[in-house]
């Protein structure tokens, strides 16, 4: 029984710490988007959707999915350079 709540009382403090991942990946999509968007109006478009998308995710509660979006919007960023 012990370990059963140690192990709970680590997967809730760990929680936040994988929710801290979706905020630095949409800080550093609106940087690229500030600083170097892409020249592309229809690459713009689908990363400020995607962005909006993961952005929405991160605020429901679903982080891994909101990850993959987050990080398919970072891989059309870099690949417009």
């Amino acid at each position: 029984m012990r370990r059963i709540a140690v192990f709970l009382a680590a997967a809730l403090l760990s929680a936040p710490l994988l929710a801290s991942h979706c905020p630095a990946d949409m800080a550093k999509i609106d940087e690229i988007l500030k600083t170097d968007p892409p020249a592309d109006p229809a690459v713009l478009e689908q990363v400020k959707k995607l962005r909006a998308e993961g952005e929405e995710l991160h605020n429901s509660g679903n982080h891994a999915e909101s990850e993959k979006v987050l990080g398919e919007a970072l891989g059309l960023l870099q690949s417009s350079e």
